[in-house]
């Protein structure tokens, strides 16, 4: 059986944002999955559960959500994604995605930076 690399996990969870997929987004995620802004140190959302409910209930209602992958690097254990996401009230936005694998594969941790 072939393994997942971890940069084919976060292509998976990508895809399924865009596909406003709430089961396969939350998926590709841990259970205790941690997600903060950069550089803050205290987590605006943990669990698996809280990440499913945040973005079925504040991002895949926008029909027209979209994130562009602009540039992708892969560094094994950690991914850093340049976005484009379009579709969202206030016009589109960048960010930079850090996603971290956590012990069980899956993405333990993602931290979001975003344009000032």
């Amino acid at each position: 059986m072939t393994t997942l690399s971890f940069a084919a996990l976060v292509q998976r969870q990508l895809d399924a944002y865009n596909a406003r997929d709430a089961a396969t987004f939350a998926a590709c995620y841990s259970a205790d999955v941690r997600c903060q802004r950069h550089p803050d140190e205290a987590p605006f959302l943990e669990g698996r559960d809280a990440l499913r409910a945040f973005y079925a209930r504040e991002r895949f209602v926008h029909e027209s959500l979209h994130a562009h992958l602009v540039h992708r690097i892969d560094l094994g254990a950690r991914v850093l994604d340049h976005e484009r996401v379009v579709g969202l009230p206030g016009g589109p936005r960048e960010v930079v995605a850090i996603y971290e694998q956590g012990v069980d594969g899956l993405i333990g941790c993602v931290w979001f930076v975003a344009r000032t």
